[in-house]
């Protein structure tokens, strides 16, 4: 048995996006609430890291789907895909988080749809 535990897979910002645009992974940002109305994925779904380290679940209708990972800069969305490998979720997260794929152009909107900036 090895000493070192291996992590869930990380995939790049556009990698991410493929994964979560179709429809078939769920893009997660674990990010805080302010990070999030800033500027986020427009088809992101928002659960910070410190309800997800809390218990917080997915919600029912995202059970059963892959998850991607997303936070600023890849730090939080890495532990977040660990919790939810520990629960038996296919997760990875986003090498880079929401800075790199805003610097890939990817698209960032705020809280009312605008364009957004990553805080």
């Amino acid at each position: 048995m090895s000493l070192f535990r291996r992590g869930p897979g990380r995939v790049d910002p556009a990698e991410a996006n493929r994964r979560t645009a179709e429809g078939g992974a769920v893009l997660l940002d674990v990010r805080e609430d302010a990070e999030w109305k800033a500027g986020h994925a427009p088809h992101a779904v928002h659960l910070p890291l410190s309800r997800l380290a809390d218990g917080a679940e997915l919600p029912g209708h995202l059970k059963g789907r892959p998850v991607v990972a997303v936070c600023r800069s890849g730090n939080r969305s890495q532990k977040a895909a660990r919790l939810l490998a520990d629960r038996g979720v296919d997760a990875v997260d986003v090498t880079g988080g929401m800075a790199a794929w805003e610097r890939r152009g990817l698209p960032v909107r705020d809280g009312r749809g605008r364009p957004g900036t990553v805080a």
